[in-house]
């Protein structure tokens, strides 16, 4: 019965700071002259990836890699595959793909650099301060850049739905600040609710370590991005929405595994360096080529990147860890018998 509540409660704190998060972020856009993607990019995307900091540095400190390194790349993978995935469902994501030209790169740019360092089996401190570091001089330009071309609050620079509500009038700082605070701070405590529950529910069944990590948590940790996308999806909010992922999928490879592991070492499980590293390029790829090339997602798009991450679950629960357990212990036996007289 706890346990039930828990993720009900986790629900409802979500989906009503999902809400004001976005509304307040849609007015500070205007408050600050930087555009709704760079807005999605910073407050929303720090806000909504808090869950997966909090969570990875506990998991590391615990000494429980798998949850940790899993929680960020199984949250990149949930967050392209079933959070745009359903927002285009709700309703077609439409961009333009010059807006995204740098972001995209970065995205891009995150995801190659983070498995080269993770290959390696560990990231070091010093790879993580770099990774760390790189961020905040990335964040610093984009900001610095947006606020320089001076055009945010011209209506005509937007897509139509979201133009007109950059027609009314803002609400106050205060007030917009109010909301993105108390709609991070809810999505906060909805998300540590739902994992804690999930966390729970599946070690009752049994599964492993990374598989918990890779899929119960990163999907319980990015709830907010989901719940925040959802609702600008609803409201017509396709920017916020795209620029809130991206910004997400930096945010957990540089700033969260680089904040864990200037705090230790971080060692990385060989599955998620034999399989879901390379899978995370993939749907990373395949998202950004929909979107530049394509000009968004539309509802089939959306469809199938849900069924995508339908089939990617259920590979981990019946397939992928049992097979790579098996290859690993074949690998470990031959080994053995190979150095046997």
């Amino acid at each position: 019965m706890t346990i039930v509540l828990q993720y009900i409660g986790g629900f409802v704190l979500l989906l009503f700071g999902a809400e004001y998060l976005v509304r307040g972020a849609v007015s500070l856009a205007r408050k600050l002259r930087v555009t709704p993607m760079i807005i999605g990019m910073t407050i929303v995307a720090y806000g909504t990836t808090a869950p997966e900091l909090v969570v990875s540095l506990q998991a590391a400190v615990d000494g429980l890699p798998g949850i940790s390194v899993g929680n960020v790349v199984g949250s990149n993978i949930a967050n392209i595959l079933l959070i745009l995935g359903a927002s285009a469902v709700i309703f077609p994501i439409v961009v333009q793909p010059k807006a995204l030209y740098r972001d995209a790169a970065m995205m891009m740019g995150s995801a190659l650099l983070f498995t080269a360092l993770a290959i390696s089996g560990t990231i070091e401190r010093w790879q993580a301060a770099l990774m760390v570091m790189i961020l905040v001089v990335f964040s610093l330009y984009a900001f610095m850049s947006e606020r320089r071309r001076g055009k945010a609050n011209d209506p005509g620079d937007l897509p139509e739905e979201l133009a007109e509500e950059f027609k009314e009038t803002p609400q106050a700082t205060w007030l917009a600040l109010l909301s993105v605070i108390g709609g991070i701070v809810a999505v906060v405590a909805g998300a540590k609710l739902l994992v804690s529950a999930a966390v729970v529910t599946a070690q009752h069944f049994g599964v492993s370590e990374a598989v918990i990590g890779l899929t119960i948590v990163a999907v319980g940790t990015s709830l907010p991005e989901l719940a925040t996308a959802v609702v600008a999806a609803i409201r017509r909010h396709s920017e916020v929405a795209v620029g809130n992922i991206l910004g997400a999928g930096m945010y957990n490879l540089l700033a969260i595994m680089g904040l864990v592991g200037v705090v230790a070492p971080v060692p990385v499980p060989p599955q998620i360096l034999t399989f879901d590293l390379w899978f995370m390029l993939l749907v990373t790829a395949t998202l950004l080529a929909f979107l530049l090339l394509r000009k968004g997602l539309s509802r089939p798009v959306g469809a199938m990147f849900l069924a995508g991450f339908v089939a990617y679950t259920a590979a981990q629960y019946y397939g992928i860890d049992r097979i790579l357990s098996a290859e690993m212990s074949n690998v470990a036996t031959a080994s053995s018998s190979a150095k046997s007289p």
